[in-house]
């Protein structure tokens, strides 16, 4: 059964400071900087968005999927998961969600696993680890600073028998997670390219990013 999750602040849209369309299949990357909110929209529904967060001031400091799952006691990122980063530090809080169940174990595709799982013919069909080697690649960093990352909507049960499934979405159009900085964090998605398993319904669609100001604590 599908769980809905809201948490404050329940934010006007038209509010965000920033908007950022990023078409099926593309990778992005931006700035959030302590105190403001980053928002991350499924236009359409069953799209999995790939994501990973590095300190803005210095990227080898990343997001750490382990810990995060070590503090949270949870197999899932949901409202009040607190992202932790590879040197035990709050990058940023999962503040509103409207879909809940966030996969942050079961990694990104790239070329090579699309092979193993799917066939020699997949080789070159196009993968979340070039997306993310085209994204950091932009800030300084290269393959070897790609760590384990959160997949946004991307619905990955634990079998019986422990081991993870990838099974068909639940989200639906319009939905979101909403994160608040606790540092300034760059944010890297990439919006999953995959067409060989249900992640994204076989179908790759287009995702939106609004970026909102900080509250203001200083009166």
């Amino acid at each position: 059964m599908t769980k809905r999750f809201f948490a404050a602040p329940v934010r006007d849209p038209n509010s965000a400071i920033a908007v950022h369309d990023i078409p099926a299949e593309a990778p992005w990357s931006g700035l959030v900087r302590k105190g403001q909110s980053i928002r991350i929209i499924d236009l359409e529904g069953q799209q999995a968005v790939d994501t990973l967060f590095y300190r803005a001031d210095d990227f080898s400091e990343r997001y750490s999927a382990q810990d995060t799952l070590r503090v949270q006691g949870s197999a899932y990122v949901g409202v009040g998961t607190r992202l932790i980063s590879s040197e035990g530090r709050l990058m940023a809080t999962v503040t509103a969600d409207t879909s809940g169940g966030h996969d942050t174990s079961a990694g990104a595709c790239s070329c090579e696993s699309n092979t193993a799982r799917f066939g020699h013919h997949t080789k070159f069909q196009h993968a979340c680890r070039e997306n993310f080697v085209l994204a950091v690649t932009k800030h300084g960093m290269s393959k070897r600073d790609i760590v384990p990352n959160i997949n946004f909507f991307m619905n990955v049960p634990i079998e019986p028998s422990g081991n993870l499934a990838i099974v068909d979405g639940v989200s639906k159009p319009g939905d979101y997670v909403e994160l608040m900085a606790e540092m300034d964090v760059l944010c890297v998605i990439s919006n999953c390219p995959q067409i060989n398993n249900p992640c994204n319904g076989f179908n790759p669609t287009p995702i939106r990013v609004l970026i909102f100001a900080g509250e203001d604590t200083s009166g």
